[in-house]
């Protein structure tokens, strides 16, 4: 028993002993592997700056340059890791690697196909020329300025400064309203006047403010104005008019100065904007007993 215990003991400080000369001997490689790693990281912060500056100066899209930047920095990375393993002499470790990845990005790819959806269509929408960071947008409920693309989510941030994270695949799945790709939009403003108004007086008014209001666009986008229907206490209209613009905050600032004119104009001359009202109306039958009546 003693002997089989001394020659376990004597086993276990050669394997040790065996460890330990291995260490000391590979220490040069792993100095060496660690230093490797370490220049990767440096030159892929120095290369993915470059990149990003190169390819902006040809892509307008900084969507696109982000991602590319972004692949060139990953690319450098893993070429460094490659290096250092082997420079370790893990050469069948690193085969063995590239199997267990592949089989590994299988498993992954099926198990997080909401997210590769979401990286791809990110891709997809970087390489979109009608959709830009710095673009007013209007999409699933939210309305905002698109901040910034990447291969998880499109980042808008509102009017009232709050930050939304929309995933990439339901933004091309949901219809998109971009206020940034024409310089124009049109404005609509609706009213009611009077029964007892001229009506074509009133039509030549309000196309004559909101000309003076506003700056004449050009020739084929005049003020239009149009009668809709005979309403409750009004006869009521719409006008349209073009203003330039590319966020929807242009067009509510111009609702807001079309009504100030219109109001105005109405009120100079004397035209009334009804409201709602409601006449009672009593026939001659009507009878009114006192209360002695009733008690008799």
């Amino acid at each position: 028993m003693k002997e089989e215990l001394g020659k376990a003991y004597d086993g276990l400080i050669n394997k040790l002993i065996g460890w330990m000369n291995a260490i000391v001997e590979g220490l040069p490689n792993m100095a060496l592997a660690i230093l490797v790693i370490l220049i990767a990281y440096i030159l892929a912060k120095y290369v993915f700056k470059l990149v990003n500056k190169i390819t902006a100066r040809r892509v307008k899209q900084q969507s696109i340059v982000n991602i590319i930047s972004k692949l060139a920095y990953i690319a450098v990375i893993t070429l460094g890791i490659f290096l250092a393993l082997g420079i370790l002499d893990l050469s069948k470790t690193l085969t063995s690697l590239i199997t267990g990845a592949g089989v590994l990005g299988l498993v992954i790819g099926l198990a997080l196909q909401g997210t590769l959806s979401n990286t791809i269509s990110g891709i997809m929408i970087s390489f979109r020329k009608k959709i830009q960071i710095g673009n007013w947008v209007e999409t699933n409920d939210f309305a905002g300025e698109i901040i910034d693309i990447n291969l998880k989510n499109l980042t808008l941030k509102e009017t009232d400064n709050n930050i939304v994270f929309i995933p990439n695949k339901t933004i091309l799945e949901t219809p998109m309203k971009n206020f940034s790709l024409t310089p124009y939009i049109r404005v609509t403003v609706g009213c009611g006047v009077g029964y007892k108004s001229d009506l074509e007086f009133v039509e030549k008014l309000v196309k004559t403010t909101l000309s003076n209001t506003f700056r004449k666009i050009d020739d084929n986008k005049p003020v239009e104005f149009y009668f809709t229907e005979f309403g409750d206490s009004s006869i009521n209209f719409i006008c349209r008019f073009w203003i330039e613009g590319t966020r929807n905050v242009h067009k509510l600032d111009a609702s807001n100065k079309a009504i100030i004119a219109i109001k105005k104009a109405f009120d100079a001359e004397g035209i009334n904007i009804p409201f709602p009202i409601r006449t009672l109306e009593f026939n001659n039958d009507l009878k009114i007993q006192s209360f002695s009546d009733k008690q008799e």
